[in-house]
């Protein structure tokens, strides 16, 4: 008898537990945007211990090109401990564009970082990797028309692993052609962050031309996919990307 009653609990609950699944999967909403991403950056070492920092960005929305999304400039200080190892700390300032949310108005938000970076160099591969710790300041907002008093505070962490391989015989040799994969995680934290700690994952598959030995240009396709404040909401976002790279080591001159 209790074998029996426990087969016909386990018959009720089945559909019960289903159909909760089903609502909790229905719950979850996925939004897509297409985004065409342009950026500029440029490390200067000017002595042995120091450097400067420096990167722009502009990125439009809606089919790639249809309108603007977000400008970024950074700029900031960098310590050497080593050829390969090096800090830096900085500032960011981070314009929105009208979006959801905010639909007539920009959205400005400072954004104080700071930075550890580190190269693995070898003949068949090199690999860039950061951590990144991020204060965001983001202006209150009353309405789609109005700005609010004051800032939304949380902090941000980011890690970041570039790897470069060289598909030319030139390897990395002015000229070089090479394949570049690059992936970066974001969590958040804060009394402010309630539902998503996961911020978003950016993985980058494309081509980098070695265009000196102080420059790159990188070209390919992103995907981003990010978790929104209220929890059950995502952004599944597809970008083409091309950025620029500038190093100068005034100590050769």
């Amino acid at each position: 008898m209790q074998t029996q009653h426990s087969n016909t609990w386990s018959l009720r609950i089945i559909p019960v537990l289903l159909t909760l699944s089903s609502l909790l999967h229905g719950q979850k909403t996925i939004t897509t945007d297409e985004q065409l991403w342009f950026g500029a950056f440029n490390q200067t070492r000017i002595s042995n211990k120091w450097g400067f920092w420096f990167d722009a960005h502009l990125r439009l929305k809606d089919q790639y090109v249809q309108d603007l999304s977000q400008a970024i400039i950074r700029f900031g200080p960098t310590f050497y401990i080593t050829d390969d190892v090096r800090l830096t700390a900085a500032y960011a300032y981070v314009h929105t564009y009208p979006a959801p949310g905010h639909a007539n108005i920009s959205l400005p938000e400072h954004r104080p970082w700071q930075q550890v970076q580190w190269f693995q160099r070898g003949k068949r591969a090199r690999l860039m990797q950061f951590i990144r710790l991020e204060e965001r300041f983001r202006r209150k907002v009353l309405n789609d028309n109005e700005l609010g008093e004051g800032f939304r505070f949380n902090w941000r962490i980011r890690y970041n692993f570039s790897l470069f391989l060289p598909i030319t015989k030139k390897k990395f040799d002015p000229g070089a052609l090479l394949f570049n994969v690059h992936n970066e995680v974001f969590l958040n934290f804060g009394k402010q962050i309630i539902y998503n700690y996961f911020d978003q994952n950016r993985l980058f598959l494309g081509l980098v031309y070695q265009v000196n030995k102080h420059a790159q240009l990188q070209g390919g396709y992103m995907n981003l996919y990010q978790q929104q404040a209220a929890g059950n909401t995502f952004r599944n976002q597809h970008s083409i990307r091309i950025f620029y790279f500038h190093n100068v080591d005034l100590r050769e001159q």
